[in-house]
Formats: C-alpha cells, structure tokens, sequence
C-alpha cells in the first residue's frame, strides 16, 4: 500500500497549490507508515521535478509525451488510475484546482473509489475509520465523509493545508502507459492566458471591488493596492456583468470559489450569491459605507467608511511600512 498524488503543473512548472498537495498527501503517507509516489504529466525539466524531494516524495512517475503537453481530462485521469495501479497505491490524492475537480470524479470510477471532494484536513483514521471533513454547500458549511472502499481519492482545497518541507531521496522514473486514442476525443489545442498575474483560485490574498466603486475608472486604487499586496484582483457579478471588469475576475456561487488567506471585499454589499464563493477565505476584511451590509455579518474585520477614503489611506500605510521595512 502507498500513496500517489498527481502534481500538477502549469506550462513545465510547479504551481504552489502543488506543494501543497504533495505535504498533504506526505502526510497521509506518514500517518499509514508508507511511501509517497507522485505521477507528473507534461513537459517538466528534471530540475523542476527534483523540487517535490523538498516536500517529501519518494518517487516520481514522469509521463513525458507531446500529446500531453495541454490538459486532455480523460487522458490524464487514465493515467493517474494507471499510476495508482502500477504503484499499488490505495489513496490518492489532488488539488481540488479547477482541472482537479474534473479529474478526481473520474479517477475515482476508474479505481472504484470512494471520493472526498474539497478536503480541508487530514483524514481521520483513528478506529480504523478513515473519515475527511469537506466543504459543503458552496463553503457554508463542513461535511464529515466516511470512505469504506478499498482505494480512496481525496481532492484538497487550495490553501486549506500549508507546505511542510520533508526533505527525501527522490527517485525518478519514465512511466509510458498505454494511451487510449478514445480518451482524445476532446482534445485543447491552445490555453490563451489571459494575464501573468497571481491567478485567483491559487492566490494567498485577493482584493475584489463591488458596485461601490461606482465605475470602471475607479479600479486604479483596487490595482494599486493589489499590486502592493501581491494579490490577485477580483469583483462581484454585478460589475463583470456591467463590463466594468472582466468575467474571469467574478468570485462568486456562479464565478470562481476561492478560499485565500485574506480577501478584502471593497465596495460589496455581501449578497449571499457573492459569500458563496468566498466564505472559504480565512481572513476576510470589508470596506463599506453601509453599517447593514450584510458582509459586515461574516466578516472577521470591517471599516465602515467611503472607500475613496480609505483605500488610498490603506494604500500609503503599506507604501510607509514597505520603505521603513
């Protein structure tokens, strides 16, 4: 028995959701006494594989082929399951990123698994059970799931588990399965990426603006402030639908779920479709000028005050700490 976790990648390189993935399933491994495989599809350099010795692998399988260079889900999820069974391995464990939550499902009918999508902590083997808390009901709330299968697929939300550094001896080895030109059928010929930036769903801090910022031409202080912070921008519905931001920046039940470490809501009302996708964040800090905005309920830190106020002062606060730092 052994575990196997799937690192992925973005364009040969190793995201931080990753790493934390690969702690994650080094601990599980640690609590069943075993060893830890990890199985990389793609274009990775040797030295980028070499960074998960770091975080406690034992073994890489590199699957290296031109027709996997971009994601084919049901290719990757054939080889994953392939992985498990070449390594014996009975869990296995992803990122619950956005190409994750499509994988997991199906690695796990190809292993007759038992599934616990959105993990956020370790499982819980005492008694011979082996139970995993989960998000539920768009992050409302936390759910307990028992898996009693023999192999297990546990997808762990991005930042819900820190990177531990375990140094190990890693060993890596080419692994070519058979491919099923089935599994081709629907094939990604280009990812476009839209900016360079920190993504949203791998963001530690995000900074997203509302309707209260009253238009497109105010966005300038939410960027400044981003920038500053090293965050990800974001904005509620209402102002992707506006055109005022890009629809690739709307968090929300019917956007991007995001569960960062800070998110600072600037001029968002808080409107339940909105705390859907966001009540995952740690910490979450509201700017906003109405004392009943129903974010103030679930915020762990609110301002109430006009945002063109205080941005700007928050902004020169972090320019005075950042020159005296």
């Amino acid at each position: 028995m052994s575990v196997l976790v799937y690192a992925e990648n973005a364009g040969g390189k190793f995201k931080k959701s990753t790493f934390e993935v690969v702690s994650y399933a080094r601990a599980i491994a640690d609590q069943n006494n075993t060893s830890l495989c990890a199985v990389s599809i793609g274009n990775v350099s040797a030295e980028e594989l070499q960074l998960l010795a770091k975080y406690g692998t034992d073994k890489i399988l590199n699957v290296s082929n031109e027709k996997l260079k971009n994601f084919v889900n049901q290719a990757y999820a054939s080889i994953i399951a392939g992985a498990a069974k070449n390594e014996g391995a009975n869990i296995v464990v992803l990122s619950n990123s956005f190409s994750g939550r499509g994988l997991a499902p199906r690695v796990a009918v190809k292993l007759e698994a038992g599934l616990a999508d959105g993990a956020v902590s370790l499982p819980d083997q005492s008694g011979g059970s082996f139970r995993v808390k989960k998000a539920a009901f768009s992050g409302k709330a936390f759910a307990i799931v028992e898996l009693s299968s023999i192999n297990k697929v546990i997808s762990l939300t991005p930042n819900a588990y820190k990177i531990v550094e375990k140094d190990s001896t890693l060993l890596i080895e080419d692994f070519n399965p058979e491919i099923n030109t089935g599994d081709f059928k629907a094939m990604i010929q280009e990812i476009v990426r839209s900016t360079d930036k920190v993504s949203l769903p791998d963001a530690e801090i995000v900074v997203s603006g509302g309707r209260g910022l009253k238009g497109p031409e105010n966005w300038g202080m939410i960027e400044e402030l981003a920038d500053l912070l090293g965050a990800a921008l974001a904005c509620s519905k209402p102002v992707s639908d506006a055109g005022w931001r890009p629809h690739n920046e709307h968090v929300g039940q019917t956007g991007i779920s995001i569960s960062p470490n800070l998110y600072i809501a600037v001029g968002i009302s808080g409107a339940i479709q909105h705390l859907a996708g966001v009540s995952s964040s740690k910490v979450i800090v509201v700017i906003n000028k109405d004392p009943e905005a129903p974010f103030f309920k679930v915020a762990d830190y609110g301002i109430v005050g006009d945002a063109f106020e205080i941005v700007p002062k928050l902004i020169n606060a972090i320019k005075e700490y950042k020159a005296s730092a």
